[in-house]
């Protein structure tokens, strides 16, 4: 990677729906290697996916709540990955150091709503032993950016 696909990956995760004429011009390429090098950083893995940030109250989940869990066992790991995984109310998912083993992000409607995720989908899973729920009560940042490491990159 170079300096032109640091360039990229900035301005994608600023706006992912940028068109690679404004992307050519912004990082000094012309459109055709633009798209080419933005495909090749799909490939790679270095771009994992293209989405928006949405408003969560708008579409009807104004509730968010962090919550620990703890497993029994590292076999139990496997099962519990899969319900995180098909759980659209789960949008992330960190295994974590501590005395936890994840820590999950989770959205849904209200707290009845959060109830059910939680007892009845993530509580009822065998090997759970313990989860630990922390309700959001206002977000002040929310951002797809990461910070770029340019050590990272060669120089042009």
């Amino acid at each position: 990677m170079d300096a032109f696909d640091s360039k990229i990956i900035k301005v994608i995760m600023n706006n992912s729906r940028v068109k690679w004429a404004d992307l050519a011009v912004e990082i000094g390429l012309s459109a055709p290697a633009t798209a080419e090098r933005v495909n090749r950083l799909v490939e790679q893995g270095v771009i994992k996916s293209f989405g928006a940030l949405i408003d969560a109250e708008k579409v009807g989940s104004e509730l968010t709540a962090f919550v620990a869990v703890s497993l029994e066992r590292p076999e139990h790991r496997s099962p519990f990955l899969q319900l995180i995984n098909d759980l659209d109310e789960v949008q992330e998912c960190h295994h974590i150091a501590g005395e936890d083993d994840y820590l999950l992000k989770v959205r849904c409607r209200n707290t009845k709503d959060l109830d059910r995720v939680i007892s009845y989908h993530i509580k009822s899973l065998s090997g759970v032993i313990r989860t630990k729920t922390t309700i959001v009560m206002d977000t002040s940042k929310e951002t797809f950016q990461i910070p770029i490491n340019q050590d990272k990159f060669s120089s042009q």
